[in-house]
């Protein structure tokens, strides 16, 4: 079934205002996760929204926090996301970064104590769209484990990035540093799919394809092994360790644990002025010959041509902005859920 960017919109900040967020605070979060199912990542979009309208019911997320600054210089901040949704505190720290870079040239802002951040390629775009490079990393309660251990160290702690094309689309790269998001397990698993050998440790330190052993038996696999494990560490040092966030099983669980609990996520946000450093004539010019060199690649058989990190992405964004989104089944049940509950129109 596909709906139309609008009508999922006024869906999703109808059903937010219903727990008593602002319009404000219910749009910032609607265009965060509509933009990201427009984008084809369904795993962080909308189907995230029943969970985060319990936890605002329950108390632990809070409908009318307002992320604050805490302490700052001229290139960085460390902002309390007052246990706001993560799509607020997120918004307001990539915002924060992206003014602070303007001046300084570069700019880091850390983001504690806020909600699950959803899709973190979502706020790399916002600073691509304003001519700056964004960068994002987040941390979660582990889930994954590290090479030869047996069960969780680390969270599928994301980092993303975006790269303003000024003739195109951004390239953008967002990415757990799992083996795959854990939404894609629990995705996989109701959808009747088998689970590759290669996404999640079991019980025993060993590979497993049994997908219903996630979360509580299984962890998920590091990303490239050792690689994964070292990049996923990076993003708990810049995410919890330097702002003074939450780390590790200081992390609840935004989807199991009770909804009067907070979970205590926390973010990294980097932004970083193309102009102050180089004439964006001259970072543009090397850039497309950078995109042109991997666009005239050869190609395997079947093969039109090698993509950019995000080009996928910005194909189906417009696709959906004139066709609208073809949301799968599991999507569309999780909404189902949503307007019954909470007494919201979905016009599919």
């Amino acid at each position: 079934m596909t709906i139309s960017i609008e009508s999922l919109t006024t869906f999703c900040i109808t059903a937010l205002t219903k727990v008593g967020m602002s319009r404000a605070d219910a749009e910032t979060t609607a265009n965060a996760l509509v933009t990201t199912d427009a984008m084809g990542v369904f795993t962080h979009g909308t189907k995230l929204l029943g969970g985060y309208l319990n936890r605002l019911q329950g108390g632990g997320y809070r409908a009318t926090a307002a992320p604050r600054i805490e302490r700052e210089g001229p290139g960085w901040a460390i902002i309390d996301g007052e246990s706001a949704l993560g799509q607020v505190g997120s918004v307001f720290a990539m915002r924060t970064a992206i003014a602070k870079a303007k001046q300084v040239g570069i700019a880091y802002v850390g983001l504690t104590n806020t909600g699950h951040i959803g899709a973190a390629g979502y706020y790399a775009v916002l600073a691509a769209r304003e001519g700056l490079i964004g960068m994002i990393t987040g941390n979660d309660m582990p889930s994954v484990a590290a090479p030869g251990s047996r069960g969780a160290v680390l969270g599928s702690n994301p980092i993303a990035y975006g790269v303003p094309v000024f003739d195109g689309d951004p390239i953008i790269l967002d990415m757990a540093t799992a083996a795959v998001a854990g939404g894609k397990v629990y995705a996989a698993h109701q959808r009747g799919e088998p689970i590759p050998p290669t996404w999640l440790i079991g019980p025993d330190g060993q590979p497993t394809t049994d997908g219903s052993l996630y979360p509580y038996q299984a962890s998920l696999a590091p990303m490239a092994g050792h690689k994964g494990y070292g990049f996923g560490l990076w993003c708990e040092i810049l995410s919890g360790i330097l702002p003074g966030g939450r780390i590790t099983w200081e992390i609840g669980s935004w989807m199991f644990d009770d909804t009067s609990q907070p979970s205590r996520h926390n973010a990294s946000f980097i932004a970083i002025d193309i102009a102050a450093m180089i004439p964006r004539e001259q970072f543009q010019q090397r850039l497309r010959k950078l995109i042109d060199e991997i666009h005239g690649a050869k190609t395997a058989d079947g093969i039109e041509r090698v993509l950019l990190p995000g080009e996928r992405e910005g194909i189906l964004l417009r696709r959906a902005q004139t066709e609208g989104i073809a949301l799968p089944p599991d999507v569309i049940a999780k909404l189902e859920v949503v307007a019954k509950d909470f007494d919201v129109e979905l016009n599919l």
